[in-house]
């Protein structure tokens, strides 16, 4: 099963779909003949790598143009260049016309996480960090904008609040310190589960040290601190830098030795990658 086997993502494009159909298409219904056939090429009018092409057919099967024959000629992770032809589409005119800007809306924004999440992974290369999301995801479309982190070399971080302990400022101020916090959370959680501590200087990662934290966020530090809180931690849990970080910065963060790098970016900011369609009429 993959991510588009889902419920939730078959749901998804079911509600794009009918968001941008609405009633109908009214241009095409009023300007093209129910009997034209065309043929399109989705085009890349920019470099980068591509996800989310299986969403393709889902598009057109929510639309029930069941008949939209789809040939791929790249796969999801794979880069391609300006002018190459990722998929050719056939089928009705009017078809290919409906289902065109969501099914380009899909492709060019979780290409557009790949492609940056790219950039970020070969900026580290060769120090041992890795790049990884955050929950800063658009509503409804986190499952899908993580599979595009992952096509992009990049490594997933929590999927949700359920699926792993993250005790943060906010937590440790109401919880009433790390150390409270800290016990707390070894209490309740599964044996299974790794508690990780947001920590912003070197006494609050004494304190969760002492606490007994599987990992430690390092939150926004300069570079220089990043350096000598890797050093103090001396491999004792895993480090995870966080806060501010961009394409220039992040091979000096990884250089200071951290484990894990994570970047809000990939998701909340990816410009999306510019695709068209090009429909032509079958003769």
């Amino acid at each position: 099963m993959t991510v588009f086997d889902l419920a939730s993502v078959k749901m998804l494009v079911q509600m794009a779909v009918a968001e941008d159909i609405g009633r109908g298409d009214l241009t095409t219904q009023l300007t093209v003949s129910a009997g034209v056939r065309g043929r399109a090429e989705i085009v890349a009018k920019q470099d980068g790598v591509l996800a989310g092409l299986p969403l393709l057919a889902q598009v057109f099967h929510a639309l029930g143009a069941t008949a939209v024959e789809i040939r791929e000629h790249l796969a999801d992770g794979a880069s391609f260049t300006t002018g190459t032809v990722i998929a050719e589409l056939s089928g009705a005119a009017a078809d290919l016309l409906a289902g065109e800007r969501v099914a380009l809306n899909f492709l060019q924004h979780l290409s557009g996480i790949a492609t940056i999440t790219r950039q970020y992974v070969t900026a580290v290369a060769g120090t041992g960090a890795r790049v990884v999301d955050t929950r800063k995801t658009v509503p409804g479309l986190r499952l899908i904008e993580k599979y595009a982190v992952r096509l992009g070399g990049g490594s997933n971080h929590r999927l949700g609040l359920d699926d792993g302990i993250l005790i943060k400022d906010n937590h440790i101020v109401a919880a009433g310190g790390i150390a409270a916090a800290v016990e707390r959370a070894h209490k309740g959680a599964p044996h299974t589960m790794k508690i990780e501590v947001e920590c912003t200087d070197l006494a609050e990662v004494d304190a969760a040290l002492a606490a007994g934290t599987d990992a430690i966020l390092l939150d926004n530090m300069s570079v220089a601190d990043l350096a000598v809180a890797v050093k103090h931690i001396n491999h004792r849990v895993l480090v995870e830098a966080s806060g501010g970080v961009t394409l220039e910065t992040i091979r000096a963060i990884a250089e200071t030795g951290v484990d894990l790098i994570s970047v809000g970016a990939l998701t909340h900011s990816a410009p999306a990658i510019d695709l068209s369609m090009r429909i032509a009429v079958e003769a």
